[in-house]
């Protein structure tokens, strides 16, 4: 099969996974493409669309046989942004990742696979993400093996609204409360690009949090 992954950050900690998908595809000889940017996509098979930025058009679309999006929730509960991350500030342990047609309005397309991955409660980011990644990579397989076989299932029920986009501000901590009060959001703020911080005495801290490895 003709494959093309989009992900528009080429930054993000999810490319490094997808550069390993990538040879494992094509050592069971599919062709495969990891493109940042929509100008790159040449048409093909499938368009696998993961941490994807960019409003892809039905004109790009159609290069393809199918435009997939993986979405971390158990749709059509959980569409719009980051939906994983507020599911575990909401308190969830579990979290399902379902793969969809491209559509419109956004989130909306018909359902091809979902999967589940389980959360112990003391994962921090990189963690947490290691296992999102899995489970995505673990549906663009499927997919692939199953192309020919898959019915896709159209979305049903009430949506709800959508979950906005996450900014800086949202990684900020209150210094009147316990660490154990805020330690659901420590645990998924990103260190690197958006780490916590929080106003005290007139200046603003940022704080960093990783796990003691001569602990374990």
């Amino acid at each position: 099969m003709n494959i093309s992954v989009l992900c528009t950050d080429p930054h993000h900690p999810v490319v490094n996974h997808l550069k390993r998908w990538n040879s494992e595809m094509s050592v069971k000889g599919h062709i495969v493409r990891l493109d940042h940017r929509k100008s790159e996509l040449k048409g093909g098979d499938i368009l696998f669309l993961v941490s994807c930025g960019e409003l892809i058009e039905i004109s790009v679309r159609q290069k393809y046989k199918a435009t997939l999006v993986l979405h971390a929730s158990d749709l059509p509960q959980g569409r719009g942004w980051s939906p994983y991350i507020w599911s575990i500030l909401a308190g969830a342990s579990q979290i399902t990742v379902s793969l969809i047609e491209a559509s419109e309005p956004v989130d909306s397309g018909a359902i091809w696979l979902k999967t589940k991955f389980s959360l112990e409660g003391h994962e921090l980011l990189p963690e947490i993400n290691a296992k999102l990644f899995e489970a995505e990579l673990s549906l663009m397989t499927k997919a692939v093996d199953q192309f020919e076989t898959i019915r896709p299932i159209p979305q049903l029920g009430n949506s709800g609204s959508y979950m906005v986009k996450r900014s800086p501000e949202d990684s900020r901590l209150d210094p009147d409360k316990s660490i154990a009060d805020q330690f659901e959001l420590l645990r998924v703020v990103d260190t690197e690009r958006f780490p916590a911080f929080f106003y005290y005495r007139g200046c603003r801290y940022l704080i960093r949090i990783e796990k003691d490895k001569n602990d374990e």
